[in-house]
């Protein structure tokens, strides 16, 4: 199956490098590219894209608003959205994946970064760079809602805790499953069991519960593998 997707950022020349990238990909086609976020949604409202690809700053509608429009909480039927931005330390960042983003990439994420992104949003999955996940949520756990963090409706096992701490630390499911010795199947039914406990929508969400609650530090490392 080809992946849809709508390309939405203001400079010209980005929205058409990454519009090239996409369409070389044998399983990724751009349906829709808009300059502005307002023309965005009314293009995925239009099209229904298997994924948006949004950047963070835009005139009329900026990236955070266009992505609570597509995927935020009160939506429906959410649309998976990526957003891309130069900025890696960028309280924007944060308030668009609290608005229902599945992924953050900077615009110098290369091509094959880009493209794993793109189907991992679409395939219900989300990925965050691995080179600036720890920083970026570490930079702002403490700038969300006031009060405690939820806890989670059951106790997390040692082994979901595991998987916390490498979902967080921006580990794919293939790496995830590769460093515990388990299999892919099982990696993806403990990050259901996790967003079922936490209440998460995504495992962005997962990852960032994660660092509200002190799970992962700054230096945290590759999680311990279990023998």
């Amino acid at each position: 199956m080809t992946i849809g997707v709508v390309v939405a950022d203001d400079q010209e020349i980005v929205r058409t490098g990454l519009t090239m990238i996409l369409n070389s990909q044998p399983d990724i086609e751009v349906v829709g590219e808009a300059a502005d976020g307002r023309r965005a949604v009314e293009l995925a409202r239009r099209l229904r894209p298997d994924v948006c690809l949004f950047d963070i700053r835009m005139p009329e509608v900026d990236g955070i608003e266009a992505t609570r429009r597509m995927a935020g909480p009160d939506v429906a039927d959410p649309l998976a959205v990526v957003v891309i931005t130069t900025f890696d330390l960028d309280e924007y960042v944060y308030a668009a994946l609290r608005a229902g983003a599945k992924g953050f990439l900077l615009k110098d994420a290369g091509t094959e970064l880009l493209g794993q992104a793109v189907r991992a949003a679409a395939a219900g999955d989300a990925l965050i760079a691995p080179s600036v996940t720890a920083r970026l949520l570490e930079a702002f756990a403490g700038t969300g809602p006031a009060g405690a963090p939820a806890q989670p409706i059951e106790p997390l096992t040692e082994r979901e805790e595991q998987i916390l701490a490498a979902v967080a630390c921006g580990r794919t499911n293939a790496e995830i499953a590769a460093e515990c010795y388990i299999t892919l199947s099982t990696v993806k039914t403990h990050i259901a069991s996790l967003m079922a406990k936490l209440g998460a929508r995504n495992r962005v969400e997962v990852a960032m519960w994660a660092y509200e609650t002190n799970r992962v530090r700054a230096g945290a490392r590759r999680p311990a593998k279990e023998k």
